[in-house]
């Protein structure tokens, strides 16, 4: 069995993720985007989608950004 980094779980049915250099082990989805999804600076909600983002920060979606004073970023094309 093995250990989940995020919570501590010894549980038989855990799975890696490698990013970049690093590989985490993990006993469910939820565990792993909670150690590797990042967080929206504006509503705080972790990002597991695509998001959007400027000057190297992420958001979750382009109303966070413009809240930040962000311009020019949309969710989808027009």
């Amino acid at each position: 069995m093995a250990r989940c980094d995020q919570c501590g779980n010894d549980y038989d049915k855990t799975f890696e993720v490698k990013v970049a250099d690093e590989t985490y082990t993990f006993d469910s989805f939820e565990c792993a985007i909670q150690k590797l999804a990042p967080t929206c600076p504006h509503c705080e909600c972790r990002i597991i989608g695509h998001g959007v983002e400027q000057d190297e920060i992420i958001y979750c979606c382009a109303h966070c950004a413009a809240e930040e004073g962000l311009t020019g970023l949309t969710d989808r094309v027009p």
